[in-house]
């Protein structure tokens, strides 16, 4: 016989290799989880529950394309497997695939309009399109089959948070962590609402109890010492950066802030040093070569600035504050098409910017595009009333084209919401000059003379 020499055939062999994966998994091992369940599949592809398994220590490793594809081999096998179902929308949801996600959310209720878990998860998915009714709708759903799910609280807290309504969040969050003292990471989510909510002390609170469940998660201690740092606790906040680095030497986050404080502390030679190990560690992480830059430009080197700028700029930062910081630099460096970019980029981040636009329309300027410019800086001006830097330059630009009402109307402006502005007494001597010489170029050429 072909199997006389072995105790157990191969599909023994891989229910064993199953098993084992399990244990793997269980154990936290999930490279060897992976690996074993692989080797399962490859003597028996045909295992829906495998497929599903594979999907699930995918999931934990974050590989979440390839769990998808594990959770479609394993629904071909076991078509209308809401467990399944649900999992892959969960998927979707991670990976942007949003239509996809409420389809599949919909195939589940209409395969089984009482799965709790198809409303509680789908609560996520309307939360990230920004569809906040229809998340608070399944919420309500859910707790019509399960008023108890502490996912749904912590999901609609979700929603709460993006909306901004973080005592809602809190309140949400809270009754997860009374359904479920377990949660993972509940108070460190209590903690972020109290400190966008303003209310540090409490912030400080929960981030400490957090700690105190979990002493060693990065994630909570690198936003504890952003706290910290931000109430101006410096030395808190470096103990917090240095303990990072105890767990995790490699972490380009914590040098780049211990960076920040020599930074701020005045310590030009630790920071530079800092920043340098910061982009050795993670040469993709935004944030050091920006603070570099200005290092460089207050050191009187240019051509370093620029070019560690130039980089910034490739690495897709999406924070409004430091691209405009950067347009400012890149404007001083006389490189206006690098600062248009940071601009725009800024406006396609926060549309309601009134310097980038003021920055965006002093460019036009420069490049004689007058009438954008003019443009530019009324939206700056609409965004911001008081934009007297927005309002002094629409001024000079109306006077350059001779435009005498549109020029006084800016200089009213000035007068009324800033009377005491230094700019202003030179914008009404540029009105008045500008307007006496059109006059006696006007007198001058209609003069005719004769000879006799």
């Amino acid at each position: 016989m072909l199997f006389d020499d072995t105790i157990y055939g191969p599909y023994d062999q891989a229910e064993q290799m199953a098993m084992q994966a399990c244990e793997h998994y269980e154990d936290g091992q999930i490279g060897q989880a992976i690996e074993e369940i692989d080797q399962a599949l490859q003597i028996n592809p045909a295992n829906s529950c495998w497929h599903f398994d594979k999907a699930l220590a995918l999931d934990s490793a974050g590989r979440f394309d390839d769990a998808i594809s594990e959770y479609e081999a394993a629904l071909d096998l076991s078509p209308g497997d809401v467990e399944i179902l649900n999992a892959l929308a969960i998927d979707y949801t991670r990976v942007g695939l949003y239509d996809l996600a409420i389809q599949t959310f919909e195939q589940i209720e209409q395969l089984d309009p009482f799965f709790e878990a198809s409303y509680c998860n789908r609560i996520i998915t309307y939360a990230e399109t920004g569809q906040h009714e229809l998340a608070e709708q399944m919420f309500y759903m859910a707790q019509q089959i399960n008023p108890n799910c502490p996912i749904c609280f912590y999901n609609i807290g979700n929603s709460f948070f993006i909306q901004r309504l973080y005592k809602k969040a809190i309140l949400c969050w809270q009754k997860t962590e009374k359904l479920d003292p377990n949660h993972p990471q509940i108070n460190y989510r209590i903690a972020q609402a109290c400190w966008a909510d303003g209310d540090i002390e409490s912030a400080r609170s929960f981030f400490l109890e957090e700690l105190r469940k979990n002493a060693a998660d990065v994630e909570v201690i690198g936003d504890f010492g952003l706290l910290l740092l931000q109430t101006g606790d410096t030395e808190s906040a470096k103990e917090k950066f240095n303990r990072i680095l105890e767990l995790n030497p490699e972490s380009a986050a914590a040098i780049f802030y211990l960076g920040e404080i020599a930074y701020n502390s005045k310590d030009t030679k630790k920071a530079i040093h800092l920043y340098k190990q910061a982009i050795e560690k993670s040469g993709a992480m935004p944030g050091p070569r920006f603070r570099l830059a200005i290092l460089s430009l207050s050191a009187g080197q240019t051509a370093k600035a620029k070019a560690y700028l130039a980089v910034e700029l490739q690495l897709a930062n999406d924070n409004p504050d430091i691209l405009l910081s950067m347009a400012s630099i890149f404007l001083k460096l006389d490189d206006l098409d690098s600062a248009s970019n940071c601009l725009l980029r800024t406006i396609d981040l926060a549309a309601s910017n009134p310097d980038a636009y003021y920055y965006l329309g002093c460019i036009n300027i420069l490049q004689g595009r007058t009438e954008n410019a003019a443009e530019l800086l009324k939206k700056a001006v609409e965004l911001k009333g008081q934009h007297t830097a927005a309002i002094v330059e629409l001024a000079y630009l109306f006077l350059a084209e001779s435009n005498f009402t549109a020029a006084l109307e800016q200089i009213n402006l000035l007068r009324q919401i800033c009377p005491g502005d230094c700019r202003l007494k030179k914008l009404e001597r540029a009105y008045f000059t500008k307007q006496a010489g059109e006059q006696l170029s006007s007198f001058f050429g209609r003069l005719k003379f004769s000879s006799k």
